[in-house]
């Protein structure tokens, strides 16, 4: 049976942030982070709602995940409610990556960008996946690894606690074994150093105390945009019993990282610390949750009623006008071999999965399921962060050129629409 036997978080502002608002809870077998977002302290509320939710037990059925999925989509309502009914904290929202020690695994809950990662014999595997813009874009082939690095909407996030009134919780369990060496942290770290680096400082750092201050210290050299929140910790067996067939569990399922660490020994345990706060820059506490940002950016939810969650469905014909325009439109498209012309008719809306798409044809759907369009280009954008204004130009059904709607699902692609 495993435990976390050396454990320690740190937090710090960053150099580009008046406050704060980050939130962490450790305490084994239990750690949670949190990055909030929001103006007027609002993210300071939202990330510490969040961990507030998981400081009692959390129930006692379901498996590890099930359980803390469920305690994320309490805190998910709790913020979302509050969000609606104080004006100060309107759109508040925040990420939230939680771990759970669980005998010989690790059960982990995610949404947004902050990360869990495990570090085993000198190599860094990452937990969790960011839901964010760019990672999307990755994961569709639009992006590379160094555009993305250097895109200019990186730090927009698909998925978020608070946003919407359901959130979809990633969840997943690693099998874990004694001496592994568990990460969880903001996207202040990860957005300022790279996973080498994370890499090599834990392997240089056997004291888990030192590599959390020197975490935080090169994210602060390399710029300190962000609030940094740092939370790592060591299993170690508690039972020298050895399982019944000898073997030790394997990292199962464990994804690779983007960027591969030369192996080499991290070492022994060092003395026990726990809650201890960096000095580097000002940081503030409120209870036992640490003030200190989002993996799919807020997604499209199913319970939007202005069609920003929902598939934007090109109208259906209904009365007599709409009767005698879909008879036209069939004889103008049998008759006259208009169907090639409208290869050349272009429109954009969303599809069932809320992301923004080109479609090709007319936007209209006839009797018996014959739709007068088709899928020309799927980008990696969700409708959801499009801003309120772009949306409405752009979800119109306007009939454009190829060039012209490609053009403008691009912009969008680009983060040039979020405003």
């Amino acid at each position: 049976m495993l435990r976390a036997s050396q454990t320690t978080w740190k937090t710090d502002t960053g150099r580009q942030r008046k406050d704060n608002e980050d939130s962490a809870f450790a305490r084994a077998p239990l750690f949670v982070v949190a990055d909030g977002m929001g103006g007027a302290q609002a993210g300071e509320v939202a990330s510490r709602l969040a961990v507030e939710a998981f400081q009692a037990e959390l129930p006692d059925q379901g498996a590890p995940e099930e359980r803390l999925a469920g305690r994320t989509k309490e805190a998910n309502r709790q913020i979302y409610d509050i969000s609606r009914t104080d004006q100060e904290r309107a759109g508040m929202g925040t990420t939230l990556t939680a771990v759970y020690v669980d005998d010989a695994e690790l059960a982990v809950a995610h949404v947004g960008d902050s990360r869990a990662y495990l570090f085993r014999d000198g190599q860094l595997g990452r937990l969790t996946q960011d839901h964010t813009l760019v990672e999307e874009l990755k994961r569709r082939g639009k992006l590379t690894e160094e555009q993305a690095a250097e895109h200019p909407q990186r730090s927009i996030i698909t998925r978020a606690l608070g946003v919407d009134p359901e959130v979809d919780v990633d969840t997943r369990t690693y099998g874990a074994r004694a001496g592994d060496v568990v990460l969880l942290c903001s996207d202040g770290l990860t957005s300022m150093i790279s996973e080498n680096q994370v890499a090599s400082v834990l392997r240089e750092e056997s004291d888990l105390d030192r590599a959390a201050e020197r975490l935080i210290a090169e994210a602060n050299e390399a710029g300190g945009r962000d609030n940094i929140t740092v939370i790592l910790f060591r299993l170690e067996e508690v039972e020298d019993v050895a399982s019944p067939t000898g073997e030790q569990p394997t990292m199962t399922g464990l994804p690779a990282t983007d960027e591969s660490a030369a192996a080499a020994a991290a070492a022994a345990a060092g003395a026990a610390t726990s809650g201890t706060m960096t000095s580097a820059r000002p940081a503030t506490t409120s209870g036992t949750a640490a003030r200190v940002p989002l993996a799919r950016t807020q997604g499209p939810s199913r319970h939007d009623r202005n069609g920003r969650g929902r598939r934007r469905r090109p109208a259906r014909l209904a009365k007599p006008v709409a009767a005698l325009a879909t008879v036209l439109i069939l004889v103008f498209l049998i008759g006259g071999g208009g169907y090639l012309a409208t290869r050349q008719l272009f429109f954009i809306g969303t599809n069932n999965q809320g992301i923004v798409t080109v479609y090709r044809g007319l936007p209209y759907d006839l009797p018996f399921g014959v739709r007068l369009y088709e899928s020309f280009y799927v980008s990696g954008v969700p409708v959801k962060v499009v801003s309120a204004a772009r949306r409405g130009e752009m979800l119109n059904h306007q009939i454009r050129s190829q060039s012209d709607a490609i053009s403008l699902v691009r912009a969008a692609e680009l983060g040039q629409l979020t405003r």
